[in-house]
């Protein structure tokens, strides 16, 4: 036996105890939900380890979760003969946060309530909320596998240290006893365990086992007439009953399976604590046969964008728990979904290496990108759909704002849903502040004559609508998206035309507005070029370190110039992402275009100040475009001696 040890809560445990213990989920019977999904999760990683080494059932192959309580105690425990764990797990598990980003963690508590209780099932630490009920937790343990007498103790009274030491426990698996706080009496109940149990974890494929309670007459009252007694109560037994239906809940009828039920299960798997917006449930079969639940959260996870956090649904084969986020299930941009496969074909020890090349695997993940494009689209109908509710119609805008960014992935990722993908996406126009424009709503509203789909990239939408670029589409009314998302560059290189209509940066090449742009002002744009010629010749000389090409334009209304990219060009703006990230990009060298009508750039003409006054005007533009002069005191100074 080894000594008592007394360890210290990593720093982020030690808080986020501070915050559970004041109550931070409202709605407090959630702690047993949260015990019993780790139960049942250490029974499933037994499983899957037994796949290999079956010794590891030792005497018990039935796998359960057993609930018990002492009311003389106030004692509440729930064990399980999953997987258990050694004494370094003990420490290692629960006395730290064990998943990277605690840090993050930490700072997106905000204080408030409802969203940080999200927090904390993100981060997959449930085990803590014992200490919402409970002013002390003792954990027994052993993993399986290890001999009865390295077992392990854990007690903790949620402050800021926990105790650990060896001890002997003939049977495998873990036991959370909860020492409830006064408050908390009501949770020694039978009807009121079994009534919580049925709302949040029915769906648990597992048995979940508590102690039978039968009626006991009173004792015959003494003084009274013969055969009266004093009553009766409820009374504890020894024979164990399982309370909820244990059976996998994706493997149930729908027609038998409740929105209620479905959405706790939900709740279960993604430790999320609001309903998802929308499910599928089918049986798939054929040449592959799988089971699939999947589901659309209603808000997106913090890391969403981090792209080498793996993540995925769960995987099972047969029943059998395989794996937790099989990312080669769904595609990358898909990576919000939450749910279950099961398959009937993959083998039990399928590994993450296989997944990659079965071709069970490319069945299933096609016919799961194509259920799940169609909830989205079912969603996308419903916001015009007459006699659709209000909740119906706003739920694609709720995933679109939440969701959107990432959907766009899949124009670069998915040339086979390419065109579905595009009809999905939304965006603000100059017509709508709102992204609420879908790229068939805006062919819809197409100018007669007109031959693009215009839109414009920027890295805010103050800044999209405030474009100079935007001046001539404005005068003639001609809708322009605005895309203020950062992956919107990159995503555009792949969706050159929607429905036979090519789309159009308005900050990339010439301005052509075609049919849109009658003869005579093509007459004057002509006339102006050939008489502003030997001022464009002196602009290229001074600016031809910055700028590829210095031309008149049409697109300018109010503003002296603008920069534009060459139609194959990289952007600007995808440049200097593109160095923000670190990466490397292409030198971009711009063309200037200006406005031979402005008062600023006729002023050009004779005047002896015309170098500093080409540099102002090209690092005007560039500050208009999103970026800044390569020499801003350069440009302070010129400014500055104009103002003088």
């Amino acid at each position: 036996m080894s000594q008592k040890q007394t360890l210290s809560f990593q720093a982020e445990v030690a808080q986020l105890l501070h915050l559970v213990t004041h109550s931070l989920y409202s709605n407090k019977e959630i702690f047993l939900r949260e015990l019993i999904s780790n139960a049942s999760d250490a029974c499933d990683k037994l499983r899957f380890e037994a796949l290999n080494n079956t010794g590891l059932y030792e005497d018990a192959p039935n796998l359960e979760v057993r609930i018990s309580f002492d009311k003389d105690a106030k004692t509440l425990t729930i064990a399980d003969n999953g997987i258990g764990l050694s004494q370094q797990e003990a420490i290692d598990n629960l006395g730290t946060i064990a998943k990277s980003g605690t840090r993050e963690f930490m700072n997106r508590l905000s204080g408030d309530q409802k969203a940080d209780a999200q927090l904390i099932g993100q981060f997959g630490v449930g085990f803590y909320s014992g200490f919402i009920v409970a002013d002390k937790i003792t954990v027994e343990s052993r993993r399986a596998g290890l001999p009865p007498e390295e077992g392990v103790l854990w007690v903790s009274t949620g402050a800021g240290d926990f105790e650990v030491e060896s001890i002997a426990r003939p049977a495998r698996g873990t036991s959370v006893t909860l020492h409830l706080r006064e408050d908390a009496s009501d949770y020694l109940s039978t009807w009121k365990l079994k009534s919580i149990v049925g709302k949040y974890s029915d769906h648990i494929s597992l048995p979940i086992l508590m102690q039978k309670e039968e009626w006991k007459e009173g004792e015959e009252a003494s003084g009274g007439p013969a055969g009266a007694t004093t009553g009766g109560s409820m009374v504890v037994t020894d024979e164990w009953e399982t309370v909820n239906q244990a059976s996998a809940l994706w493997t149930r009828p729908r027609k038998d399976i409740t929105a209620e039920q479905y959405q706790e299960f939900y709740k279960q798997i993604s430790h999320d604590h609001e309903a998802p917006l929308a499910w599928a449930h089918n049986r798939v079969e054929g040449s592959t046969e799988y089971i699939q639940l999947l589901y659309i959260p209603s808000h997106a996870p913090f890391d969403l964008f981090n792209r080498d956090k793996v993540a995925g649904v769960k995987l099972y084969v047969k029943r059998v728990f395989i794996m937790d986020e099989a990312e080669s299930l769904l595609p990358a941009y898909l990576r919000f979904v939450k749910g279950v496969i099961d398959s009937s074909d993959l083998p039990l020890n399928v590994s993450r290496e296989l997944l990659q090349e079965s071709r069970d695997v490319k069945a299933i993940r096609e016919g799961s990108t194509k259920r799940v494009l169609g909830m989205l689209e079912e969603m996308a109908k419903a916001e015009k759909q007459d006699g659709a509710s209000e909740e119906d119609k706003s739920k694609y805008a709720k995933f679109y704002a939440e969701f959107g960014a990432v959907l766009k992935e899949g124009l670069g990722e998915d040339f086979t849903n390419r065109d579905r993908l595009a009809s999905l996406l939304r965006f603000a126009s100059t017509s709508s502040d709102t992204t609420s424009v879908s790229l068939a709503d805006y062919k819809a509203r197409m100018k007669e004559g007109q031959e693009a789909i215009y839109y414009i990239t920027a890295d805010t939408l103050a800044a999209a609508k405030n474009s100079p670029q935007l001046e001539v589409f404005r005068k003639k009314g001609i809708e322009v998206l605005l895309m203020t998302d950062r992956v919107d560059e990159w995503a555009l290189n792949y969706l050159n035309e929607f429905d036979g209509t090519p789309l159009q940066s308005v900050a990339k090449g010439a301005v052509d507005l075609g049919k849109l742009q009658d003869e005579a002002e093509k007459k004057a744009a002509e006339e102006a070029a050939e008489a502003f010629k030997p001022v464009l010749d002196r602009l290229k000389e001074a600016l031809k370190d910055k700028a590829q090409d210095v031309r008149i334009t049409t697109r300018l209304v109010d503003s002296p110039a603008c920069l534009v990219v060459s139609d194959q060009g990289m952007s600007m703006q995808l440049a200097r992402m593109l160095k923000q990230a670190g990466q490397k990009a292409p030198e971009v060298k711009p063309v200037l275009e200006v406005n031979p009508e402005h008062a600023l750039v006729k002023k050009l003409e004779g005047s002896d100040r015309f170098d500093d006054l080409a540099h102002i005007l090209f690092d005007q533009a560039l500050l208009a475009e999103g970026g800044l002069p390569e020499d801003p005191a350069a440009y302070v100074r010129r400014v500055n001696s104009l103002l003088a």
